[in-house]
């Protein structure tokens, strides 16, 4: 992901034709009193893939560990010391970015009887060793854990120490000495051993804690320690997996700034035994708890295809195809072999396979010049084919659109894109150039907040050393205008694509596909859950990708759990979850057909640049954004129209090339106000209704501020 922004067609018009900068922009025409759109079933595009409304995941602060994984304990395995006293950064720790923030272990008793002793430690570079008392008990606690009435906790701890030593683990949900399980473990060994937990939580509590405590003499060391709910799924949420697989995104993708420094053999086999290290892309600890089986196994439980992307920064073509054969691999090949014996003997079979992530940026671990770079793609692609022929790889590509240009230059490029094609900052014209054959795909990511616009004239005037963040300028965006921005990057990075594919035509000849595998609209504030009006932005983003299914035919949202609303003990789909639900369970599959109307949308207001078009996103039925398309079995007329306007809107269908005939049924997300918001633990205040239009309805009234999907039943027989 970008650090700048983040902590995170049927047919199109040439790009090399431009408004010039500075023109003033023709008005907007007013939108007639009726809204025409005529759908011509008999001209159609490509299907729509099911992989189009996939999702982005990496290890980033808790968005793996938090939402999916159910385990409740910080720092299990011991990487940071045991004091009571806020602990310091490590000197590792860079300044400007906070990492994960973790609870954290405290002593139990003098801070000078815990110790991160380094000789024989269980797992990583120490384990604490606890010196004892006879009378007082000493140990090590952390608190903040979540617990529910009822609910039941398993777990286990490794220890080792003197048989002498009486140890207790012990859950505390209050102050009072009966507001506690414990637990006594048996004689302790020698030799590190595992000991089941299990508990029962007889109340609610929001800042339970647990101890690892012990009394007698010498002392005892604490390897690894896990709690989690009794439902977890294979280490997972439960509730978390009900809801994503509700939500059929087609694929999700691992990969991300985390990959760049990522070792994958330390992320397998017994997860108490994975090292936890340090991750210097987002300078925080990492506990190697979701390694690749894991990630498979999620995919499996949510009925989605994994995509992978290997290390291509600090790794190598050799560790990258290990991990190829690791995950497809039969048992007769070393790395299937040893995934055999982790527990998995049957190959996953993953399809889809990214080499590096995000190469250009400099904000990469390992990054080099994109001359060399094709050199390292080309190596990593023979050799991962080497192992499995029948993997889809994907290049970590940048089109110009993107703005990684310096701002000087790019701004000169406006209206002459193709005088940039082939420079050292044209990663995607360099994979075309370089690496033909050693991908079947070409991955773009762009991230994009609202209330802002490039301005290509500033850009032009600064200083070489400032970077394109500086070159855009604070707008204010009405409710449309905001809605519109995210759909018209993806329309911008569709009028490249085709130049690109003027270049090379062979793209076309080979089905080239183009996967926007990270993108996202920061259209709130942040911490606060998707609301009505960033919905709608995606509504129409969503209704921009599906004009283009000819080559668009990936795209993963950025995280995939950002569909949720969740807290340590409960989740719900968000707006966003339920407008991806709505979308993917209506589209995939189906075929887009042609739309032409009687109110086309208004010339861009602001001349072409990264985040700006030629011409605008939406259909011509200003100012509705309309897409339509036939179900695979031709039955349905399957039509979404987006009203990002406060007034309802008159629609007139008007059908050829089949006729309406049948019952039809409206899907509609809409709320009471723009600000309304899903969040675990309140009323919802964003709904999708279903709605019984009757039979063959042509004239509709589009609701304001509302995301529609009319399902229309059709007839073989032509209109």
């Amino acid at each position: 992901m970008k650090l700048r922004l983040a902590f995170l067609s049927l047919a199109l018009a040439s790009c090399t034709v431009a408004a010039q900068p500075g023109a003033s922009p023709a008005p907007a025409a007013p939108a007639p009193h009726s809204i025409v759109a005529n759908i011509d079933v008999a001209h159609a595009a490509p299907p729509v893939s099911k992989y189009l409304f996939g999702m982005f995941i990496e290890h980033i602060g808790k968005t793996m560990y938090g939402p999916l994984w159910a385990e409740m304990l910080d720092d299990r395995k011991f990487y940071f010391p045991i004091k009571s006293a806020a602990a310091q950064p490590p000197t590792h720790q860079r300044r400007g970015f906070p990492g994960m923030m973790l609870r954290k272990w405290r002593p139990v008793g003098p801070d000078a009887d815990v110790v991160m002793d380094p000789v024989r430690p269980f797992v990583g570079d120490h384990s604490p060793r606890v010196q004892l008392a006879p009378a007082t008990p000493h140990g090590i606690r952390q608190s903040g854990l979540a617990l529910v009435k009822g609910k039941r906790y398993l777990g286990h701890v490794w220890l080792r120490g003197a048989p002498g030593a009486s140890v207790k683990v012990v859950l505390i949900w209050g102050a009072d000495a009966r507001q506690r399980k414990t637990v006594a473990l048996p004689p302790l060994r020698s030799a590190y051993t595992s000991y089941p937990l299990r508990f029962t939580a007889p109340a609610n509590a929001g800042n339970a804690a647990f101890e690892i405590v012990a009394t007698g003499r010498g002392s005892f060391h604490i390897g690894a320690v896990s709690l989690m709910p009794a439902d977890n799924i294979h280490g997972f949420r439960p509730d978390t997996i009900a809801l994503l697989r509700q939500i059929h995104s087609g694929f999700w993708r691992f990969g991300g700034n985390y990959t760049s420094n990522y070792s994958w053999y330390d992320a397998v086999g017994n997860r108490d035994r994975r090292p936890p290290d340090w991750d210097y892309a987002w300078n925080q600890m990492q506990t190697n708890d979701i390694g690749p089986d894991e990630f498979a196994e999620f995919c499996k439980l949510i009925g989605v295809q994994p995509y992978i992307s290997v290390n291509a920064g600090l790794g190598d073509a050799h560790s990258a195809a290990q991990e190829v054969e690791y995950m497809n691999g039969a048992t007769t090949t070393p790395m299937g072999a040893w995934r055999a014996r982790n527990g998995h003997p049957a190959p996953y079979h993953v399809r889809f396979w990214n080499i590096g992530n995000e190469p250009w940026g400099a904000w990469q671990i390992g990054r080099t010049d994109l001359k060399y770079f094709m050199i390292k793609h080309n190596e990593f692609a023979k050799a991962m084919r080497k192992v499995d022929p029948s993997i889809v790889l994907i290049a970590s590509g940048e089109m110009l659109e993107d703005g990684q240009v310096p701002p000087r230059l790019r701004a000169k490029y406006v209206g002459n894109l193709a005088a940039a094609y082939g420079s050292d900052f044209d990663w995607t014209g360099g994979f075309l150039k370089h690496c033909w054959g050693n991908f079947d795909g070409i991955a773009e990511h762009w991230y994009a907040r609202p209330g802002q616009r490039y301005n290509v004239e500033k850009a032009r005037n600064l200083p070489p050393d400032k970077p394109n963040d500086d070159a855009f300028d604070k707008i204010h965006q009405t409710t449309l205008q905001y809605a519109r921005y995210p759909a018209n990057i993806v329309r911008s990075k569709a009028e490249e694509w085709h130049g690109y594919q003027h270049r090379f035509p062979a793209m076309l000849q080979k089905k080239t596909f183009l996967s926007i595998d990270e993108y996202a609209y920061f259209g709130g504030s942040f911490g606060r859950p998707p609301d009505l009006k960033q919905t709608l932005a995606y509504g129409m983003l969503f209704n921009e990708m599906l004009r283009h299914t000819g080559f668009l035919t990936m795209a993963a949202h950025t995280m995939g759990t950002s569909t949720l609303s969740f807290n340590r003990t409960a989740s719900t789909l968000n707006a966003l979850g339920l407008l991806f639900k709505m979308y993917s369970d209506n589209f995939p599959g189906s075929i887009p057909v042609a739309v032409s109307g009687n109110s086309p949308q208004p010339a861009p207001k602001y001349p072409p640049a990264p985040d700006q078009p030629s011409v605008n996103s939406g259909s011509p039925t200003y100012p509705l954004d309309l897409f339509a398309a036939l179900s695979p079995d031709r039955k349905f007329l399957t039509v979404s129209v987006v009203n990002a306007t406060g007034v309802a809107r008159p629609l007139d269908l008007r059908v050829t090339g089949t006729r309406l005939a049948g019952p039809a049924t409206l899907f509609q997300l809409t709320a009471p106000s723009l600000e309304a918001a899903d969040q675990v633990g309140h009323p919802p205040q964003v709904n999708i209704r279903r709605v019984s239009l009757g039979n063959a309805p042509q004239a509709l009234r589009v609701a304001p501020y509302s995301v529609n999907i009319y399902r229309l039943s059709t007839s073989a027989e032509p209109k």
